[in-house]
């Protein structure tokens, strides 16, 4: 057996090699530059400047009862009284079961904070402005003396909209020239603070002004003088904690494209080296049909359709002077007239389908079909004498 790579599985080998040298290349030349990746999302799992893994970390640090929440909102709890859901700008929209539940989850005693511009999708009921915020962020002063505003006189705030009428159930916090950008919200047996954006929880803006204490006002619950049972949303963020989730988000599925080709491609060639091994069928050189294939090869190669009718001819020519008794250079009525005559041949077209023989011999060329047919007629004629001298022959 053969210990070496066989010439084939060499040139895949390198085929392959070439494509992934290439592929890295790719990614090396092609990928964006770090700061073109950083991500507007506040998610606790960030560390970048909008992130807010900060301010996570923070409520764990001081024992916050604080836990990210990757799955949706129909499975908060039952009972969400001393509970705060953070949804800081989410940007995936719920569906219609999920805002249903979120509104339950309010209604039932919940509290929620949420932040940023997105907030009619997820309970329709607010009203914003159509007025776009100028990018950057400002400062804005507290409005009412709350719970939330003690102690934060100033909050650096980047706002993504603002809210545009107020209800009775709406209080404004914060704000400037009738624009709010924190406003309170009762709604059933509980509460969302909206903030018109991410900036004092993000790791970059947590630190500016008061917006330490403004965050940890959002979410201590001084009415119990403990803080809320806190569920940060990730849920909404893209993370999931299912499988298939994490699949979803993940470059898993192509790993397991490229395993499964790599796999393919191991078997492929182990299969062609080892394998069972079929020897082709291969036609008997001593095969009858061989000679007569190689000769109408070389006659159709050749032009030669005038030989084949002139041999033919000829043959039969022998065959009608041999059982005729007359000689071979006789005229082609001479043999009709004797085959009539003697074998009972009438209006068989003999002498005219040997008179076109000797036409088609004389002649440069003849159309392959006609000779076919010439051939064929001058064989049928054979076959009757061939016959008919084995018939003699059988009983002598």
């Amino acid at each position: 057996m053969p210990t070496g790579i066989a010439a084939s599985d060499k040139k895949l080998l390198l085929g392959g090699g070439a494509v992934m040298a290439l592929l890295l290349l790719a990614i090396v030349f092609l990928s964006p530059p770090q700061e073109q990746l950083q991500s507007p999302v506040p998610s606790t799992y960030s560390s970048q400047s909008a992130g807010a893994e900060a301010a996570y970390r923070l409520l764990t640090t001081l024992h916050y009862p604080v836990r990210r929440w990757e799955s949706p909102p129909t499975e908060l709890p039952d009972d969400p009284s001393g509970t705060l859901l953070v949804l800081a700008g989410p940007y995936q929209p719920p569906s219609e079961k999920e805002r249903k539940a979120l509104a339950e989850f309010v209604e039932k005693g919940g509290h929620v904070l949420f932040t940023g511009g997105a907030i009619r999708s997820y309970f329709p009921e607010a009203e914003l402005s159509n007025q776009s915020p100028e990018p950057g962020w400002k400062s804005f002063a507290p409005v009412l003396p709350t719970r939330v505003t003690k102690g934060a006189r100033k909050i650096s705030l980047g706002p993504q909209a603002y809210w545009k009428e107020l209800s009775p159930e709406q209080f404004q916090l914060y704000g400037y020239n009738g624009e709010p950008v924190v406003v309170s919200w009762l709604r059933g047996k509980g509460s969302i603070l909206w903030w018109a954006g991410s900036t004092p929880l993000s790791n970059a803006g947590i630190t500016k002004d008061d917006n330490l204490t403004f965050f940890l006002n959002s979410v201590g619950d001084w009415r119990e003088h403990q803080p809320y049972s806190i569920y940060w949303d990730e849920y909404f963020h893209g993370q999931r904690n299912s499988l298939l989730g994490y699949v979803g988000k993940t470059s898993l599925a192509w790993s397991g494209l490229q395993l499964g080709l790599i796999v393919v491609a191991v078997l492929w060639t182990f299969s062609r080296r080892s394998g069972p091994v079929f020897v082709p069928p291969q036609t008997s050189r001593l095969s009858p049909l061989e000679f007569v294939d190689t000769l109408g090869g070389l006659y159709e190669r050749a032009g030669a359709a005038p030989s084949a009718v002139a041999i033919t001819a000829m043959r039969l020519r022998a065959l009608l002077a041999r059982q005729l008794g007359l000689p071979v250079n006789s005229s082609n009525d001479e043999f009709a007239e004797a085959a009539r005559a003697r074998l009972g041949w009438k209006d068989t077209g003999l002498g005219v389908a040997l008179a076109k023989a000797d036409e088609a011999a004389r002649a440069q060329k003849v159309y392959p079909q006609a000779a076919l047919d010439l051939v064929r007629k001058l064989g049928e004629f054979t076959a009757r004498l061939d016959l008919r001298s084995q018939i003699r022959r059988e009983k002598r």
